[in-house]
């Protein structure tokens, strides 16, 4: 099987790839015009009460879509954007394949939020199966991406053919957890990006890619020092905020797969196996070789786990 290069492949509908969108998506720093108002703009006379928050508002996340046939979405790990699935968009030539940018990464980065809840980022793409006309997809998430899944499943199960669950887990955060989600995204609007990398690509890959494929730790600093701080910001507190999802496994009821690498330090293959014994008839794949990016660091076991599980999915 031909590996997917840096370069994305072509595509049916002429939508533009990651790397060649105009510069006003992905090279040019995002406008802050509706960031934060300053202190002045913001102060409310004593003794009147703060008017509340406006709420976010709604958005299409940008997206990439590719081929026909059954519409596969995938939904990327935090702090990616949706460049980290060119090895899959590759293998999946024979369906519809839709690559979204989450919001406040990628060229969703101008729709940052202080916190991206769940739930928002989920209806987000709800919004986009509208936008496409799609009544049912195959939807599968990495990491954040898992994350922003189960809450589709709460939330739009009617729209799921199918659910494929990559490195990610069901629990909530521990409070150490969540206290350093809190820490990262103050470090990082006061600092910017150029920490991230250190602190996370040890923690993405698998002792297998750290040692032997230094080429794909050199690609996702890359992609992870291309995001805008308030996008990290903001997915962190909300996965700080996510809730525990363990009571909906069970609601679950189309196919799915879960998939997670052997050498996962972030979620690990524990909790792989909690996910698929609580989900009926759900198949694990546990890939040897790779960490929490499996789908980089493995993408051909990845691609032909995805491939086995789609095939008999009609939508």
């Amino acid at each position: 099987m031909s590996m997917a290069s840096d370069e994305p492949p072509t595509h049916d509908d002429g939508l533009p790839t990651h790397d060649d969108r105009p510069a006003t998506h992905d090279d040019r720093p995002a406008s802050h015009d509706d960031g934060p108002a300053s202190d002045e703009e913001v102060a409310v006379p004593a003794g009147e009460p703060a008017a509340p928050a406006a709420p976010p508002e709604p958005v299409v996340p940008p997206v990439t879509v590719y081929g026909e046939g059954t519409p596969v979405v995938l939904l990327h790990a935090f702090p990616l954007d949706s460049r980290m699935w060119l090895p899959q968009i590759e293998a999946l030539g024979g369906y519809k394949v839709i690559v979204p940018d989450l919001r406040g990464f990628g060229a969703a980065r101008r729709h940052a939020v202080d916190v991206a809840h769940m739930d928002l980022l989920a209806d987000d793409v709800a919004r986009l199966l509208d936008d496409r006309k799609l009544e049912q997809v195959i939807l599968c998430g990495l990491s954040l991406g898992g994350y922003v899944a189960l809450a589709f499943v709460c939330r739009h199960r009617d729209r799921l053919g199918g659910l494929v669950l990559c490195d990610t887990r069901v629990g909530s955060d521990s409070k150490e957890a969540v206290a350093s989600r809190l820490a990262m995204a103050e470090r990082v609007l006061a600092e910017g990006v150029d920490f991230v990398p250190e602190a996370m690509v040890p923690r993405l890959l698998g002792r297998t890619s750290r040692e032997q494929r230094p080429h794909l730790a050199e690609r996702v600093k890359e992609i992870i020092l291309d995001q805008d701080p308030r996008g990290i910001a903001g997915a962190q507190r909300g996965m700080a905020a996510r809730p525990d999802s363990t009571p909906l496994l069970a609601e679950v009821a189309v196919p799915t797969l879960v998939i997670v690498g052997t050498e996962d330090e972030v979620t690990g293959p524990e909790e792989g196996r909690v996910l698929a014994t609580g989900i009926r008839d759900a198949r694990l794949v546990q890939v040897e070789g790779a960490g929490h990016l499996a789908n980089m660091e493995q993408p051909e076991l990845v691609n032909d786990a995805l491939l086995d599980f789609i095939a008999p999915l009609w939508i």
